[in-house]
């Protein structure tokens, strides 16, 4: 019997995720307005889980924010230009909430007396590029663009990788 570990669409997922990967970074703004419907699309099917959640469990607020993330998705949906404008803010709020996070985390391990340099050098830069984001509409469109592709292209590299690596490893198990 095969080891599913081996299986060849392994390798195949991997290749479709590189390729995905180069083209997000070719085609940046097609990919900003696949970006902006998907989360559009998110955002009111999340809407339409926390209201089926309220009428299970007959809460007031469940429906309040159900209704809410509903109103928010359908407008993203149906005017793409808008949700293209605030996807970089969404991603400059992250990455600023991160960096901050990891500014706070790494006072806290210095207390410990712990590494804590590289955690707080990475805060710091990350609430820099925020604010970098947040003043620059064009720059936080290329940074999305460059990080989503980035991680894509690494997920395809990886599961390549694993395909070879767990071919191989299956090949001397049942050698």
């Amino acid at each position: 019997m095969q080891d599913k570990r081996c299986s060849i669409w392994h390798l195949v997922a991997g290749l479709i995720m590189l390729i995905l990967g180069v083209m997000i970074w070719a085609n940046p703004v097609s990919s900003l307005l696949a970006m902006a419907f998907y989360l559009g699309l998110i955002i009111f099917l999340l809407g339409c889980g926390y209201i089926a959640f309220s009428l299970s469990q007959y809460s007031g607020w469940y429906m309040i924010v159900g209704l809410f993330d509903m109103f928010i998705g359908l407008i993203f949906l149906t005017d793409l230009g808008l949700t293209v404008e605030t996807l970089p803010v969404f991603f400059a709020l992250w990455i600023l909430a991160t960096g901050s996070m990891q500014i706070t985390g790494s006072l806290e391990i210095r207390k410990l007396g712990m590494p804590w340099g590289w955690s707080m050098i990475s805060g710091v830069l990350g609430v820099i590029l925020a604010f970098f984001i947040l003043t620059s509409q064009q720059l936080g469109e290329w940074a999305l663009i460059l990080t989503v592709g980035s991680y894509v292209i690494a997920y395809g590299i990886i599961s390549i990788a694993e395909y070879f690596y767990f071919r191989h490893y299956c090949t001397l198990a049942n050698g």
